[in-house]
Protein backbone atom coordinates (compact mmCIF):
# COMPACT_ATOMS: atom_id res chain seq x y z
CA UNK A 1 0.00 0.00 0.00
CA UNK A 2 1.65 3.34 -1.02
CA UNK A 3 0.92 6.26 1.02
CA UNK A 4 1.91 10.37 0.66
CA UNK A 5 3.28 12.44 3.04
CA UNK A 6 2.51 16.59 2.62
CA UNK A 7 5.24 18.10 4.94
CA UNK A 8 4.08 21.99 4.80
CA UNK A 9 4.90 25.80 5.64
CA UNK A 10 1.65 26.76 6.42
CA UNK A 11 1.12 30.23 7.11
CA UNK A 12 -1.68 32.99 8.10
CA UNK A 13 -3.83 32.70 5.05
CA UNK A 14 -6.15 29.62 4.91
CA UNK A 15 -6.84 30.20 1.44
CA UNK A 16 -3.05 29.85 0.77
CA UNK A 17 -2.80 26.80 2.42
CA UNK A 18 -5.82 25.23 1.35
CA UNK A 19 -4.32 25.64 -2.26
CA UNK A 20 -1.39 23.86 -1.15
CA UNK A 21 -3.36 21.25 0.19
CA UNK A 22 -5.77 20.51 -2.38
CA UNK A 23 -2.52 20.79 -5.16
CA UNK A 24 -1.07 18.02 -2.38
CA UNK A 25 -3.83 15.84 -3.17
CA UNK A 26 -3.89 15.83 -6.30
CA UNK A 27 -0.35 14.94 -6.66
CA UNK A 28 -0.44 12.04 -4.07
CA UNK A 29 -3.06 10.30 -6.22
CA UNK A 30 -1.40 10.74 -9.51
CA UNK A 31 1.71 9.47 -7.52
CA UNK A 32 -0.56 6.35 -6.72
CA UNK A 33 -1.18 7.28 -3.31
CA UNK A 34 -3.91 5.25 -1.69
CA UNK A 35 -4.16 7.68 1.33
CA UNK A 36 -2.62 11.37 2.45
CA UNK A 37 -1.23 12.40 5.28
CA UNK A 38 -1.11 16.47 6.18
CA UNK A 39 0.79 18.13 9.14
CA UNK A 40 -1.14 19.60 12.75
CA UNK A 41 -2.32 23.02 11.51
CA UNK A 42 -2.16 22.66 7.76
CA UNK A 43 -5.10 24.90 7.58
CA UNK A 44 -3.42 28.20 9.36
CA UNK A 45 -0.56 28.96 11.76
CA UNK A 46 -0.49 32.36 13.10
CA UNK A 47 0.39 33.10 16.88
CA UNK A 48 -1.27 36.70 16.40
CA UNK A 49 -4.15 35.56 18.71
CA UNK A 50 -6.47 38.26 17.23
CA UNK A 51 -5.21 37.97 13.84
CA UNK A 52 -5.99 34.43 13.72
CA UNK A 53 -9.33 34.68 15.11
CA UNK A 54 -10.82 35.97 12.50
CA UNK A 55 -9.74 33.02 10.38
CA UNK A 56 -11.01 30.49 12.59
CA UNK A 57 -14.55 29.37 12.34
CA UNK A 58 -16.85 26.03 13.61
CA UNK A 59 -15.80 22.86 11.26
CA UNK A 60 -19.41 23.39 9.77
CA UNK A 61 -18.25 26.47 7.87
CA UNK A 62 -14.10 25.73 7.94
CA UNK A 63 -13.34 26.61 4.36
CA UNK A 64 -10.03 24.58 4.38
CA UNK A 65 -11.87 21.57 5.73
CA UNK A 66 -14.79 21.75 2.11
CA UNK A 67 -11.64 21.97 -0.17
CA UNK A 68 -10.08 18.96 1.24
CA UNK A 69 -13.02 16.95 1.25
CA UNK A 70 -13.75 18.28 -2.18
CA UNK A 71 -10.58 17.28 -3.65
CA UNK A 72 -10.36 13.96 -1.69
CA UNK A 73 -13.71 13.27 -3.58
CA UNK A 74 -12.50 14.43 -6.89
CA UNK A 75 -9.43 12.26 -6.84
CA UNK A 76 -10.81 9.02 -4.98
CA UNK A 77 -8.04 9.90 -2.47
CA UNK A 78 -8.30 9.19 1.45
CA UNK A 79 -7.34 12.09 3.31
CA UNK A 80 -6.02 11.88 7.32
CA UNK A 81 -5.52 16.00 7.79
CA UNK A 82 -3.68 15.78 10.83
CA UNK A 83 -5.31 18.94 11.82
CA UNK A 84 -7.35 22.23 12.25
CA UNK A 85 -8.39 25.01 14.38
CA UNK A 86 -11.77 24.75 14.66
CA UNK A 87 -14.11 26.45 17.31
CA UNK A 88 -16.31 24.81 19.55
CA UNK A 89 -19.67 25.25 20.90
CA UNK A 90 -18.27 26.49 24.34
CA UNK A 91 -16.23 29.16 22.81
CA UNK A 92 -12.52 27.22 23.15
CA UNK A 93 -10.94 26.11 20.35
CA UNK A 94 -10.25 22.62 19.62
CA UNK A 95 -6.81 21.41 17.59
CA UNK A 96 -8.64 18.55 15.43
CA UNK A 97 -7.95 16.24 13.09
CA UNK A 98 -9.84 14.45 10.64
CA UNK A 99 -9.95 11.43 8.68
CA UNK A 100 -11.66 11.74 4.95
CA UNK A 101 -12.41 9.22 2.79
CA UNK A 102 -12.36 8.88 -1.00
CA UNK A 103 -15.91 10.51 -1.03
CA UNK A 104 -15.24 13.41 0.75
CA UNK A 105 -16.83 12.31 3.55
CA UNK A 106 -15.70 12.67 7.56
CA UNK A 107 -14.69 9.03 8.29
CA UNK A 108 -13.23 10.25 11.85
CA UNK A 109 -12.83 13.24 14.11
CA UNK A 110 -9.57 13.28 16.79
CA UNK A 111 -9.23 16.59 18.92
CA UNK A 112 -5.86 16.61 20.68
CA UNK A 113 -5.79 15.29 24.41
CA UNK A 114 -2.57 16.98 25.82
CA UNK A 115 -2.02 20.91 25.46
CA UNK A 116 1.15 22.18 24.91
CA UNK A 117 2.08 24.47 27.88
CA UNK A 118 6.16 24.89 28.10
CA UNK A 119 8.70 27.51 28.69
CA UNK A 120 11.84 26.59 26.09
CA UNK A 121 15.44 27.47 27.65
CA UNK A 122 15.50 29.46 24.04
CA UNK A 123 13.42 31.86 25.30
CA UNK A 124 9.99 30.38 23.55
CA UNK A 125 7.06 30.30 25.14
CA UNK A 126 3.61 28.62 24.26
CA UNK A 127 0.53 28.38 26.39
CA UNK A 128 -2.23 26.32 23.88
CA UNK A 129 -4.26 25.77 26.97
CA UNK A 130 -4.84 29.61 26.70
CA UNK A 131 -7.48 28.98 23.61
CA UNK A 132 -7.63 25.60 23.32
CA UNK A 133 -9.94 22.87 24.99
CA UNK A 134 -8.23 19.25 25.27
CA UNK A 135 -10.25 16.33 23.83
CA UNK A 136 -12.06 13.64 25.69
CA UNK A 137 -11.20 10.56 23.70
CA UNK A 138 -8.67 8.27 22.00
CA UNK A 139 -9.95 7.77 17.80
CA UNK A 140 -9.30 4.57 16.04
CA UNK A 141 -10.72 4.42 12.28
CA UNK A 142 -9.94 1.99 9.58
CA UNK A 143 -8.71 2.65 6.06
CA UNK A 144 -7.31 1.52 3.26
CA UNK A 145 -3.89 1.48 4.76
CA UNK A 146 -4.69 -0.43 8.19
CA UNK A 147 -6.32 0.68 11.25
CA UNK A 148 -5.44 4.19 12.28
CA UNK A 149 -5.02 5.54 15.77
CA UNK A 150 -4.90 9.14 16.06
CA UNK A 151 -3.23 11.69 17.90
CA UNK A 152 -1.66 15.23 17.46
CA UNK A 153 2.16 16.71 18.10
CA UNK A 154 3.06 16.85 22.28
CA UNK A 155 0.21 13.74 22.26
CA UNK A 156 3.80 11.69 21.60
CA UNK A 157 5.17 12.54 24.74
CA UNK A 158 2.52 10.22 26.46
CA UNK A 159 3.01 6.75 25.39
CA UNK A 160 -0.55 5.50 27.44
CA UNK A 161 -2.10 6.81 24.27
CA UNK A 162 -0.29 4.60 22.20
CA UNK A 163 -0.63 1.61 24.20
CA UNK A 164 -4.29 2.49 24.20
CA UNK A 165 -4.53 2.92 20.50
CA UNK A 166 -2.83 -0.53 19.86
CA UNK A 167 -4.99 -2.00 22.10
CA UNK A 168 -7.56 -1.03 20.41
CA UNK A 169 -6.24 -2.59 17.53
CA UNK A 170 -4.09 0.01 15.51
CA UNK A 171 -1.58 -0.84 13.26
CA UNK A 172 -0.30 2.66 11.79
CA UNK A 173 -0.39 5.34 14.24
CA UNK A 174 -0.57 8.71 12.89
CA UNK A 175 1.56 11.61 14.55
CA UNK A 176 1.06 15.23 12.47
CA UNK A 177 2.70 18.12 14.29
CA UNK A 178 4.81 21.40 14.31
CA UNK A 179 7.63 20.27 16.60
CA UNK A 180 9.93 23.29 17.30
CA UNK A 181 13.39 23.28 16.02
CA UNK A 182 14.97 23.21 19.62
CA UNK A 183 12.65 19.83 20.57
CA UNK A 184 12.59 18.83 17.29
CA UNK A 185 16.02 18.06 17.41
CA UNK A 186 16.20 16.48 20.90
CA UNK A 187 13.09 14.43 20.63
CA UNK A 188 11.54 13.90 17.58
CA UNK A 189 12.91 10.99 15.81
CA UNK A 190 13.65 9.08 19.37
CA UNK A 191 10.45 9.59 20.51
CA UNK A 192 8.98 8.72 17.36
CA UNK A 193 11.07 5.67 16.74
CA UNK A 194 10.26 4.51 20.82
CA UNK A 195 6.09 4.56 19.93
CA UNK A 196 6.44 2.27 16.68
CA UNK A 197 8.82 -0.09 18.54
CA UNK A 198 6.27 -0.23 21.76
CA UNK A 199 3.34 -0.72 19.73
CA UNK A 200 4.78 -3.11 17.07
CA UNK A 201 3.40 -0.52 14.25
CA UNK A 202 3.81 1.65 11.80
CA UNK A 203 4.06 5.26 12.69
CA UNK A 204 3.53 7.98 10.33
CA UNK A 205 4.52 11.66 11.17
CA UNK A 206 3.95 14.44 8.41
CA UNK A 207 5.03 17.70 9.67
CA UNK A 208 5.29 20.85 9.91
CA UNK A 209 8.86 22.97 8.46
CA UNK A 210 10.49 25.71 8.05
CA UNK A 211 9.85 29.68 8.79
CA UNK A 212 6.49 30.49 8.75
CA UNK A 213 4.80 33.70 8.38
CA UNK A 214 4.03 34.51 11.85
CA UNK A 215 7.58 34.01 12.55
CA UNK A 216 7.61 30.72 14.40
CA UNK A 217 10.03 27.91 13.22
CA UNK A 218 9.12 24.20 12.57
CA UNK A 219 11.60 21.02 12.90
CA UNK A 220 10.35 19.56 9.50
CA UNK A 221 11.64 15.59 9.04
CA UNK A 222 8.14 14.09 8.25
CA UNK A 223 8.60 10.65 9.24
CA UNK A 224 7.49 6.72 7.89
CA UNK A 225 8.71 4.31 11.21
CA UNK A 226 7.94 0.95 10.66
CA UNK A 227 6.84 -1.34 12.99
CA UNK A 228 11.10 -2.75 13.73
CA UNK A 229 11.21 1.13 14.63
CA UNK A 230 13.41 1.57 11.26
CA UNK A 231 12.95 5.06 9.30
CA UNK A 232 11.49 4.40 5.75
CA UNK A 233 10.89 7.72 5.34
CA UNK A 234 12.44 10.99 6.36
CA UNK A 235 11.77 14.33 4.18
CA UNK A 236 14.41 16.18 5.87
CA UNK A 237 13.30 20.11 5.97
CA UNK A 238 12.21 20.67 2.56
CA UNK A 239 8.04 20.97 1.75
CA UNK A 240 7.02 18.54 -0.56
CA UNK A 241 5.24 15.41 -0.61
CA UNK A 242 7.13 12.07 0.05
CA UNK A 243 6.44 8.67 -0.70
CA UNK A 244 6.35 5.25 1.29
CA UNK A 245 5.18 1.64 1.29
CA UNK A 246 3.14 0.44 4.10
CA UNK A 247 3.35 -3.58 4.37
CA UNK A 248 0.46 -4.55 6.76
CA UNK A 249 2.71 -8.31 7.16
CA UNK A 250 5.62 -6.19 8.62
CA UNK A 251 3.34 -5.51 11.54
CA UNK A 252 2.07 -9.18 11.84
CA UNK A 253 6.33 -10.74 11.73
CA UNK A 254 7.35 -8.37 14.29
CA UNK A 255 4.42 -8.68 16.35
CA UNK A 256 4.54 -11.93 16.33
CA UNK A 257 8.66 -12.04 16.76
CA UNK A 258 8.15 -9.95 20.26
CA UNK A 259 4.22 -10.20 20.98
CA UNK A 260 4.32 -6.81 23.13
CA UNK A 261 1.15 -5.81 22.83
CA UNK A 262 0.05 -9.77 24.35
CA UNK A 263 1.93 -9.61 27.47
CA UNK A 264 0.78 -6.13 28.58
CA UNK A 265 -0.43 -6.19 32.32
CA UNK A 266 -2.04 -3.87 34.30
CA UNK A 267 0.16 -2.06 36.55
CA UNK A 268 -0.35 -2.37 40.18
CA UNK A 269 -0.58 -0.20 42.62
CA UNK A 270 3.20 1.50 42.93
CA UNK A 271 4.86 1.32 46.53
CA UNK A 272 6.44 3.61 47.80
CA UNK A 273 9.13 2.89 50.42
CA UNK A 274 10.63 5.37 52.51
Amino acid sequence: MRIALLQMTSGIDPAVNAATLTSGIAQAAAGGASMLFTPEMSGLIDRDRDRGAGNITTEDSDPVLAAVRAAAAEHRLWVHLGSLAVRREDGKLANRGFVIDDRGAIRARYDKLHLFDVDLPTGESWRESASYGAGDSASVVETPAGTLGLSICYDLRFADLYRALSDAGATLLAVPAAFTRPTGAAHWHILLRARAIEAGAYVIAAAQTGVHEDGRATFGHSLVIDPWGEVILDMGEEAGLGFAEIDLARVADVRGRIPVLSHRRSIPAVKVAR
